[in-house]
């Protein structure tokens, strides 16, 4: 089975769907410091990141970074310093939630506001799995957490794959009810529109683009 970009199940309800919206995180006016990479990599050996996913932590940063940075030439109000930090923590809980059970993109948003103080950051790494409401239209689209959200989809463990290959992949190792095909195909087509919103919007066929990830990783 692959997952397909059209509907294939009846719309399935998801974790965080009854969330309110906090737009006040995205306001670029709000005061926040924004922890560097070196602020990043002393989080990774706190919280004991298994090196796996520092290395795929690496390729996200770098892929959401890049996105950032296109769409900051092209005249939008972004930070891709903040968004990098966004790609670097966003498995900030991963080996933890391994380990123990838990919601790593949960955990890792509280941690990270705990301990940087940044809700744009935490944000990011609170909502790199789902995006809980309808997507925003037009330049809305351009903000911290669809790029990190979009560059984990693209990393398959430390390698830049299609979205195809990587739900491809997630469906044989985990899709082994309905239910958890469902959820996947659902995360696929997500991934599929927030992909096509920001080609649009930054003038870049991302589905043929490989970001430059090989020369990150060996």
């Amino acid at each position: 089975m692959k997952c397909s970009s059209q509907s294939e199940f009846p719309r399935i309800r998801r974790p965080l769907a009854d969330l309110p919206q906090l737009p006040e995180l995205e306001d670029p006016t709000r005061p926040r410091s924004v922890p560097d990479d070196a602020a990043c990599f002393a989080l990774w050996d706190k919280y004991e990141m298994l090196p796996n996913i520092r290395r795929h932590s690496l390729l996200v940063a770098h892929i959401a970074a890049t996105l950032a940075a296109r769409a900051a030439l092209s005249g939008f109000d972004v930070n891709v310093s903040e968004v990098r930090a966004g790609g670097l923590l966003h498995d900030i809980a991963k080996t933890y939630c391994v380990r123990h059970g838990g919601s790593h993109a949960q955990v890792g948003a509280a941690w990270a506001v705990a301990e940087t103080g940044n809700y744009a950051v935490a944000q990011g790494v609170m909502m790199h799995v789902w995006w809980p409401w309808d997507l925003p239209s037009g330049r809305g689209i351009c903000a911290l957490p669809f790029f990190v959200m979009y560059a984990d989809k693209r990393v398959r463990h430390d390698a830049c794959v299609s979205l195809e290959e990587r739900y491809d992949d997630l469906l044989g190792r985990y899709g082994h009810s309905e239910a958890a095909r469902e959820g996947i195909c659902a995360a696929f087509r997500q991934g599929k529109n927030i992909e096509s919103a920001l080609s649009e919007q930054l003038g870049w066929t991302l589905n043929e683009d490989s970001f430059d990830c090989g020369r990150l990783v060996s």
